[in-house]
């Protein structure tokens, strides 16, 4: 079964130096139906100014995982973390017992366009922790490359929870498949360009809840770049 969420049914804020796209409640954007999927808390589409950004600010108990997808984004945290976020660049922060952490857009003439993920780890209490690595784009071309897990394989960051996050670049006749284990779901999310998915066809913007479903076919794509989340089936999905 998937379930689409349309780019334009997202909750929108303008705050001039930012605009931002949420797919699951978050600060004034409140959605009862869509709260989460799974552990899936977050999906962010932000665009922040050249020069602006986000001032040193808290967070506790969430795996915040950045996708960067043009410009830069400059990260600085209480752990003594300083790095520039670029394209292909994904960025692990484990928020743990609490950390202090500041994004700002380094390049004064060009905005930073990125994804934002919040995932709820499997426990709290974790110790902070900080994980950056490049995903280059031929190895995501045609492909659905792992860039986190549970467990860091294959290259991937580490994320405290049982999520597989794939990305993936398709355009003309590149495809890809996945099999979906019984007891297992995913959210695909397209972060640009367009695709169709097991016969649907997809925009920027948009998001599919996946559930109870054998396999995932992903092909006819235009321009798209795309995140998948594979994780557990749980049976309030998309809701609290």
């Amino acid at each position: 079964m998937l379930s689409v969420r349309k780019s334009d049914e997202r909750g929108h804020a303008e705050h001039g130096w930012l605009k931002t796209w949420h797919t699951f409640s978050f600060a004034d954007y409140y959605d009862p139906q869509h709260m989460h999927f799974g552990p899936l808390r977050v999906i962010n589409d932000d665009r922040i100014a050249g020069g602006k950004g986000f001032p040193m600010h808290p967070h506790r108990d969430m795996e915040i995982i950045t996708y960067m997808l043009e410009g830069a984004l400059e990260h600085k945290d209480s752990m003594g973390n300083g790095s520039v976020i670029r394209p292909g660049d994904v960025q692990r922060m484990t928020a743990g017992t609490g950390v202090f952490h500041s994004e700002v857009n380094p390049l004064p003439d060009q905005p930073a366009h990125l994804l934002q993920i919040w995932i709820i780890p499997d426990k709290d209490g974790y110790e902070p922790g900080y994980e950056q690595k490049e995903f280059t784009e031929p190895e995501k071309r045609g492909r659905l490359l792992l860039v986190a897990s549970g467990d860091g394989r294959e290259g991937s960051v580490t994320i405290n929870q049982d999520v597989n996050i794939f990305a993936g670049l398709f355009d003309g006749e590149e495809s890809a498949q996945l099999a979906l284990d019984e007891g297992r779901m995913a959210w695909l999310q397209v972060a640009r360009g367009s695709l169709v998915l097991n016969g649907v066809e997809l925009e920027a913007g948009d998001g599919v809840g996946v559930r109870r479903e054998e396999a995932l076919e992903l092909d006819s794509g235009t321009g798209a770049e795309i995140l998948l989340f594979e994780m557990p089936a749980s049976d309030d999905g998309e809701t609290t």
